[in-house]
């Protein structure tokens, strides 16, 4: 779409779709072909610069400004480009001119990788935690998401609920009125995405978990819906590994092999029977199984409210599916006088070393061995994950 034609847009603002209403319905039809024509040019060119998969920005402006590497940020400012008064051509003559020392830049992809163990990937880095939060902040603001959570003291963040636009049909008529009436389009699915960074002795690991909703009809009708999780995505989480790795400083094609190269891993993860507490077992020392665990309890849709590193202890909120939004009564529950149902569970996840190996056990809000269905259904969730 050329310059002039965005010009003669911008100067017709009061051109609104109740205008169009009100117009005979042949003119409604070459009106709104027109706008297709215009509109459609301009943001057919914007998609394929972008080539996006995941867009997650919906109506929110593009930030227009240049970002400096991290490897860059703390570069000197050159000085002898600074004005310093009036300098006369004899001085200049007389003067030599100063030897401009080269900066010392580190290579931008030398301390990044990608590690994986069955559907897990994690990006590992040289970069303290406090080198890296910042980063992330700024990464995900960039994508057009709002973090509900920013813990930097335990090295977690999360985003709110979005959608992903770029799931949306990119035909003529979304060109057009979509986007000028975009709220009217929608996925009928949502991600949030929980970002937890984990000190290691050289440096951090940064681990990505997604959760996603999908809306479905409640009645026969169709007249009505509601939200209902689905299972997480494990090839987005990698997709959003691989751009923060850029964001970090790696280039592009690194990352992408990074994540494609990654081989898997047979299962390393079982249940155990004939335990007091629902347990199972992991082939993993302590440090990793702890890391792992804990990204599991992430995607699986856990609370984690705290955790106790040096006793190996998650505390956890579960909610069971079959209990999902039913913990306050309605009005007619409430008239008939029946009671409050109880809240989501607190539980705690226990990790041990046993050698090279780690066993994970479901223990009660009282620290006591818990064997029940939902302690059950909790291990289930987490050797799923951890295979």
């Amino acid at each position: 779409m050329s310059l002039p034609a965005r010009a003669a847009l911008s100067e017709k603002p009061n051109v609104s779709l109740s205008l169009i209403a009100r117009t005979p319905r042949t003119v409604r039809l070459s009106l709104i072909v027109l706008a297709a024509t215009a509109l459609g040019a301009c943001s057919s060119i914007e998609n394929l610069a972008s080539g996006d998969k995941v867009d997650y920005r919906g109506t929110a402006s593009r930030s227009s400004g240049l970002e400096v590497p991290p490897d860059l940020s703390q570069l000197s400012k050159d000085s002898r480009m600074a004005p310093g008064g009036v300098v006369t051509a004899s001085t200049f003559q007389t003067t030599p001119l100063a030897t401009a020392t080269p900066a010392t830049v580190a290579k931008p992809n030398a301390d990044l990788r990608i590690e994986r163990l069955g559907t897990q990937r994690w990006l590992v880095t040289t970069m303290t935690p406090e080198q890296v939060w910042p980063q992330l902040q700024a990464f995900w603001r960039d994508r057009g998401m709002t973090l509900t959570l920013e813990q930097q003291d335990a090295g977690v963040m999360e985003t709110e609920w979005a959608e992903n636009r770029a799931k949306l049909p990119n035909d003529i008529i979304r060109n057009t009125l979509g986007r000028l009436i975009d709220s009217l389009y929608s996925t009928g699915e949502k991600d949030k995405f929980r970002t937890r960074i984990e000190r290691t002795a050289t440096g951090s690991e940064v681990y990505v978990s997604h959760r996603g909703l999908v809306e479905i009809y409640t009645s026969a009708q169709k007249e009505t819906t509601a939200w209902q999780p689905r299972p997480s995505d494990p090839e987005l989480e990698a997709e959003f590994l691989q751009r923060i790795m850029v964001k970090l400083g790696a280039k592009e094609e690194v990352a992408k092999a990074a994540v494609s190269t990654t081989a898997s891993t047979p299962a390393r993860a079982r249940l155990l029977a004939n335990t007091a507490a629902a347990s199972l077992q992991v082939d993993d020392g302590f440090d990793r199984a702890w890391r792992r665990v804990g990204l599991a309890l992430d995607r699986s849709g856990f609370t984690v409210e705290d955790r106790d590193r040096a006793q190996g202890l998650y505390f956890v909120r579960y909610v069971d599916p079959a209990q999902a939004g039913k913990e306050e009564p309605g009005f007619f529950a409430r008239l008939m006088g029946k009671a409050k149902q109880e809240g989501p569970a607190r539980y705690r996840v226990s990790v041990k070393a046993e050698g090279e190996r780690s066993t994970v056990q479901v223990l009660n809000s009282s620290g006591s061995p818990e064997n029940g269905t939902a302690a059950k259904r909790i291990v289930s969730l987490l050797v799923d994950d951890l295979k």
